[in-house]
């Protein structure tokens, strides 16, 4: 799972950085796109000094040298305008469109009467000071020809009489001045006191009314030339039409500015709402599918993990995960490999119920029999209408005891294998010589009178090889193992046990091997299950099927292991495995 956290680590740390160089994008660009917008409401309002502004930001100056903005020279020439950079020593380091009457340099009191007046050589002047940006001044100016303030200029001298207009000579105005331009004469409390031409509806001006007109004529439908008659302290204004189309509105500035927040505001939620929707049925699918599978399961259909449609959706034509679902593709697998896990187990379930429910019946049936047969000689025995002899009674009485000893049996195999499941059987084990050991368990079932004669032998390839077993238990799984070959292959098959030492020499081998019948795959892959007796309907087997189960849990208790290998018609040979340590043992002599 360490790899699926790794991923889904690295996953959703890709999409943060991806979102946030997203919104750091938006970000920027609504920042370039405000400072482009408010750049232009500055042209707009006022084209010379917002183009004063932004040609002097965006010049750059390095050793004394300006290297000015080829728009912005398209620009000027458009605008019948020209600019200039002079330094410290009032020397011109750069300029464009630049006049063949503008000088390259400036005096003190040139540089001082364009800072007065505005105006030089019959050019209105802009001016801007930089003394931030580098480490020496720059002074930046912007002029260019004003045809209405020099039109004034020419109607104060052709009909001012006294520093009035004479109405004797209004129409003669009216008319050089042009229908469309208004003429006012303001005294220095700002009241209309004259008007020729087109009616403004303007009897009063407020004390930087006329300033604001003259810096910002954006802002207003007329731009204005304004003199200032300094003997009679009057002021004449001139409105002419807004030529260069730099009409605007008061409100037009801040409800552009709410418009733009309110579209990008529109366009970051849509692009949020589209990655939760996306992000939705991206991971909400796997879940769904999940469900899907989880669902099916509930109902016992564990081999279908996913269905069809679902296939098609998760995998490509050659087997592999699509993108999109890539980032769960271990959790398919492991969806898998439960789903196999669980059809297995159930397989396993439905077959140990089967074999539970054989058991019973052929458990029954080997407890009915022992059980009718004591039951009938007990009627027998108590009844008095028969007499029975000496000899008679001793044959009862060995049935009877034969029948208890084999149900005894039954019940301590029960037993053990209870305890043996629930790890709670007690045994104390000794260090014994295995070889001798061995040799009294073959010799025990050659003995044996009641087995007949038993084809059985020690075959010792290993000496003197100790081991720490429990003696009861231990003996108990030979047992288990040679009445398994005695019980199921025809009488004087031959049976060998041998004790070897393995490949690893801290472990030893023995082998329970018969020639006798053998037995098929299915009979090798359940022989160590519980309940287990067998498929072979022709041969009569005793007993409740847990001696080799038996078998396999006391080899485990003494950290062993078994296999069986087999082949109908060719015998069998199941092998024990235990860790040893070989070392000789002093015999007595």
């Amino acid at each position: 799972m360490r790899v699926v956290k790794r991923r889904l680590t690295f996953h959703f740390l890709l999409q943060y950085i991806g979102i946030t160089l997203l919104i750091s994008t938006i970000f920027v660009a609504l920042l370039i796109l405000l400072i482009w917008f408010i750049s232009t409401e500055d042209l707009k309002r006022s084209f010379p000094t917002g183009a004063l502004e932004s040609i002097s930001t965006e010049t750059s100056i390095t050793d004394g040298k300006a290297d000015i903005s080829k728009g912005w020279e398209q620009q000027l020439q458009k605008k019948d305008m020209w600019f200039q950079i002079v330094d410290e020593n009032g020397k011109e380091i750069a300029s464009s469109n630049k006049p063949p009457d503008i000088q390259d340099s400036y005096s003190l009191s040139e540089i001082l009467e364009i800072e007065e007046n505005q105006r030089f050589k019959g050019y209105s002047v802009y001016t801007e000071l930089d003394t931030i940006s580098y480490n020496e001044p720059y002074y930046y100016l912007l002029g260019f020809r004003d045809m209405t303030y020099e039109q004034l200029q020419k109607l104060i001298e052709k009909y001012s009489q006294n520093g009035e207009m004479g109405k004797s000579k209004a129409n003669l105005l009216e008319k050089e001045m042009g229908k469309s331009n208004t003429l006012h004469l303001v005294n220095e409390e700002g009241k209309v006191i004259q008007s020729f031409g087109k009616d403004l509806n303007i009897e009063h001006y407020n004390p930087i009314e006329i300033l604001t007109r003259e810096k910002a004529p954006g802002l207003y439908n007329t731009r204005v030339s304004v003199i200032h008659d300094q003997k009679t302290n009057q002021i004449w204004v001139l409105h002419s039409k807004n030529n260069m189309k730099e009409a605007y509105a008061e409100q037009t500035f801040y409800r552009d500015i709410l418009i733009a927040f309110i579209i990008v505001g529109v366009i970051i939620l849509l692009i949020t709402i589209s990655i939760a929707v996306w992000h939705g049925f991206r991971y909400g699918r796997p879940i769904i599918i999940f469900t899907s599978w989880l669902e099916r399961m509930e109902h016992g259909q564990y081999q279908e993990v996913l269905t069809e449609d679902e296939r098609k959706r998760i995998f490509r034509k050659n087997g592999k995960v699509k993108v999109r679902y890539r980032l769960y593709q271990e959790v398919f697998q492991a969806f898998y490999n439960m789903a196999e896990t669980l059809s297995s187990t159930d397989k396993e379930r439905k077959r140990l119920d089967q074999t539970r429910e054989e058991w019973m019946t052929g458990i029954s049936h080997d407890l009915r029999t022992p059980l009718a047969s004591v039951q009938g000689y007990g009627h027998l025995l108590e009844s008095d209408k028969y007499e029975w002899s000496n000899d008679e009674i001793k044959d009862m009485g060995k049935v009877i005891r034969e029948k208890g000893e084999y149900m005894l049996g039954l019940v301590e195999d029960f037993s053990l294998a209870f305890q043996l499941k629930n790890n709670s059987l007690y045994y104390l084990k000794e260090r014994i010589l295995l070889n001798d050991f061995l040799k009294d368990v073959v010799q025990k079932y050659k003995n044996d009178r009641m087995l007949g004669n038993v084809n059985i032998s020690f075959v010792e390839e290993a000496k003197n090889i100790e081991l720490a077993i429990s003696r009861k238990w231990f003996e108990r799984i030979f047992d288990n193992l040679i009445m398994n070959a005695i019980k199921h292959n025809p009488p004087n098959t031959a049976i060998f046990v041998t004790l070897k030492k393995a490949i690893d020499p801290q472990f030893v081998e023995i082998a329970v091997e018969d020639q006798g019948v053998g037995m098929n795959e299915e009979m090798q892959e359940n022989l160590f299950e519980r309940y287990f007796r067998g498929t072979n309907t022709e041969e009569k087997v005793d007993g409740a099927g847990l001696g080799m189960s038996i078998a396999k849990e006391i080899v485990k208790l003494h950290n062993g292991e078994i296999h069986v290998t087999s082949a109908v018609g060719e015998g069998t040979v199941i092998k024990l495995r235990f860790p040893v340590q070989a070392k000789p043992v002093e015999q007595d002599e």
